[in-house]
Parts: C-alpha cells; structure tokens; sequence
C-alpha cells in the first residue's frame, strides 16, 4: 500500500526535490537497473546471432520475433499488474526472462539452425519485465496531490531515453570486446538482480483493487484515441533504433573495422542525451502536442539523409542530429500519457508505449537485416527514413485526438491521479481550449512556467 506524500508546494519542484521524496530513490534505483537491460536486449541478440550465422537477415529475423512477443505481452502484463500488483507479476517474469535469455545464447553458440533460435525468441520476448512502466505507477501512487508529479514524469522520460541509448552501447562493448555471448549474459543477469530488488520494495507499490470494490468502472487504456496516435508515433521510434542498429553494425564491417560500431551508436546515443538534458533547461511556450509534432518533423528529416552518408565521420554527424530530434518526440509522447488516459490504465497505457517501441524496433530489425544482406548498409537506413515519414503523417493527421480528456474521464482504481488534470468537458478539443485551467505548463523536466498556448 503507499500512501500519498506531503510536498512543500512554496518549493520550485525539480530533480532535487523529486529525489528527496521518502522511499523515492528505494525503487528508482534498483528499477533503473532491471529497466537498464530492455535497451541491451536487441542488440545483444543481433551480434550473437550475426556472429553464430554470419548473416544480418538471419539475426534481424530472431531480433524481431524477440521484440515482437514482447510488443504483445507488454500490455497484458499491464493489466495483470494493475489488477494483482507488481510483485506478483515480477518476480515470475523476471526468473523466466533469466531462464528464457540463457536458453537462446546456448542455442546461439551450439550454431542451431534460426528457425530453432526464433522459438527460442519467443518466450525471450514474452518475458521483459514491464519495470518503466511500473515506476511510473510508483511515482503517480506516491505523488497524489503534488505538484512534482510532471516532474516525476519527465524524470521517467528521460530515464527510458537513457536506458534506451547507453544500453546498446554497453551491449555492443561486450559484445565486440569480451564475448558474442557477454552482453545477453549481461542483460539477464542485471534484469533478473534488479527486477527481484525491485519487487522486494512492496511498501512504494500502487494500491491493487477489482472495480467493483471501488465502484469505479475499468477503463482499458487502448479505447483512448489520443493513446492509439501515441502508438503509431512510438512504433516509427522504435524504428529508427532497430533500422540504427542493423545499419551502423553492417556499415562498420564494410570499412572493415567492426569496432567503429560502438563509436557511432555512442555518437548516436551523446544526441540522445544531450537533447534529454536540454529538455529541462527550456522554458517552454508551446504545448506538448505542437512539441510532439515539432519533434517529430526534425525526427523524421534527420533520418531521411542517413543513406547517404559514405564516411564514419559524417555518419557520425547525421547520427547525432538523428538522436538530438528523438529525445524531445519521445519524453512529449510519454509525458503526455498523464493527461491522455484515466489513472486505473496507466501501467497499461506505458506498457502500450513500451511495445510499440519494440515492435517498431523488431520489424526495422528484420527488414534492415534483409535490406542490408542483399545491397548494403546504405539500404538499411532507408527504414527509419521510411518509418518516421509514415509515423509523421499519421500523427499530422490525426493530431486532433492528442487534446487532453475531460476530468470526469479520470478516475483512478490502481494508481493515484495525478495533480494537474484536463480540460473541462465543455471545452473544445483544443490545447489552446485547454490551457485556461492553470495557465502553466511543464519545463522539459516538470518545473511549471507560465505558458503560451498552440
């Protein structure tokens, strides 16, 4: 059971702040370290799988039934969690994941045939532990009534987009300069540590309870179209990770120096980083919806010129942009989740998010791998080209659905609501309709600041 906790609001809310919250860092640490491996997960399969076969479209067809299974059982491990608790649904998750991760590196180094290794894949997938999404309920449960609760969302969001670039790189360093097999040994072990230390921090979990004990209706996060957008966006990010990731691999081995890989997704992943910070040093004046789009549109021209880069120096260089535009599409989109989707769906809605990230991810695998086989690296890129343009026109289209939900939309069943709520029912499905409720806004990383609407 946790319990709301009582902040200072005379307090200007950040990091500092956020951290000092009691029982805080008691489950933002060993959360970090089971979430750490989701980022290594990929990568790790690629390079093995390439090494054992000698082939990227066999590794990206293993990669992508991995990420795959995931994408499908994320969201149901999100409902099991928000009806039974997160230690139930963990501590089995995470043996299983160990035992699932140390069956398919055997098969991987007994050169097994790749049929036999995407079985393997699949309940490697099935497995991930769904932790980013469990500390945000954390946060949400423990924050009620706070005005750090956008700060804790932000913090989260920049969290996964950490996870989510030094994990590949600390993959492909153990993958290239200890063993093909080091980084999923890596992987399952910190998953398997973390995510038991995790689940042992019983006193911070959300509140479980079946509707009809609180008289509220369940709410299912999927049947909200502002979530539904968010999804088709993320999948053209997790695109743009797979499609990297095939890519930069292959062309490294084309200059014939295999160890430039880690350098230039470490590139990649500086950009990443470099943006997420800068996140919190702007004041902004726009609402997150125009963000998002804004994000999206550098996202998506950035990835549209990586085919044609011919050295590692001007890779590196488009690879940075590329990481520099993903960081502020991805905090927007989860940080947006809060105003998107009633509290009782939240671990689900993130673990939608989550998915769809690895799903993208999974199918940019498979077809780089193939494209990559039959003509080259420069073929590869064009994945992420293709997929950020078809997310970017998704979203354009249907960017009316991203409007925040009226307040009597939220109810809360599992986690606690947060503090700042939507528009009023009667307002029209705008932000600039929307803003009138507090006129502030979030800093990159949650400090609130007047603001000027889209």
């Amino acid at each position: 059971m946790t319990s709301a906790v009582t902040t200072d609001n005379s307090a200007r809310p950040g990091y500092g702040q956020l951290l000092r919250t009691p029982g805080a860092l008691g489950f933002v640490l060993p959360g970090f370290a089971a979430r750490l491996p989701f980022g290594m997960l990929t990568i790790s399969i690629l390079l093995l799988v390439q090494h054992t076969t000698g082939s990227y479209g066999s590794a990206g067809i293993v990669a992508a039934v991995t990420g795959i299974s995931m994408a499908l059982s994320a969201p149901l491990m999100g409902i099991f969690t928000d009806r039974f608790g997160q230690s139930a649904v963990l501590v089995p998750v995470v043996l299983a994941h160990a035992a699932a991760v140390g069956g398919l590196a055997a098969l991987a180094l007994a050169d097994a045939d790749v049929w036999f290794l995407a079985l393997a894949a699949i309940p490697t997938g099935a497995s991930v532990p769904q932790v980013g999404p469990m500390v945000r309920a954390r946060w949400a449960a423990r924050l009620e009534g706070s005005p750090l609760l956008p700060t804790a969302a932000a913090f989260e969001s920049v969290t996964d987009e950490f996870t989510f670039v030094v994990g590949p790189v600390l993959a492909t360093a153990l993958c290239t300069g200890v063993h093909p097999a080091a980084g999923l040994v890596t992987e399952a072990t910190l998953t398997l540590l973390g995510g038991l230390l995790f689940a042992a921090r019983r006193a911070s979990q959300p509140r479980t309870a079946a509707p009809s004990a609180t008289g509220e209706s369940r709410s299912f996060a999927l049947s909200h179209p502002g979530l539904q957008v968010l999804i088709l966006a993320f999948l053209g990010i997790g695109a743009v990770f797979g499609g990297m990731q095939v890519s930069l691999a292959a062309f490294s081995a084309e200059i014939g120096n295999p160890g430039a890989n880690g350098l230039l997704y470490g590139v990649f992943a500086a950009g990443n980083m470099i943006a997420g910070i800068a996140m919190g040093a702007v004041a902004w004046k726009i609402g997150p919806r125009r963000r998002l789009i804004m994000g999206y549109v550098g996202l998506t021209a950035a990835a549209s010129v990586l085919w044609a880069a011919n050295s590692v120096i001007l890779l590196g260089a488009l690879g940075l942009v590329v990481g520099l535009f993903i960081a502020p599409a991805l905090i927007t989109g989860y940080t947006m989740v809060e105003q998107l989707v009633p509290a009782n769906a939240r671990t689900e809605a993130f673990t939608w998010l989550t998915g769809s990230i690895a799903f993208g991810q999974a199918v940019a695998v498979i077809l780089a791998g193939r494209l990559t086989d039959a003509h080259g690296s420069a073929y590869g890129f064009l994945v992420p080209m293709a997929a950020t343009a078809l997310a970017l026109a998704v979203l354009l289209a249907l960017r009316a659905r991203l409007a925040p939900k009226a307040p009597s939309r939220i109810v809360n069943a599992s986690v606690s609501a947060p503090a700042s709520v939507s528009a009023p029912a009667s307002a029209p499905c705008s932000e600039a309709a929307a803003a009138p409720r507090d006129r502030v806004n979030e800093r990159g990383m949650g400090h609130r600041v007047p603001v000027t609407v889209d």
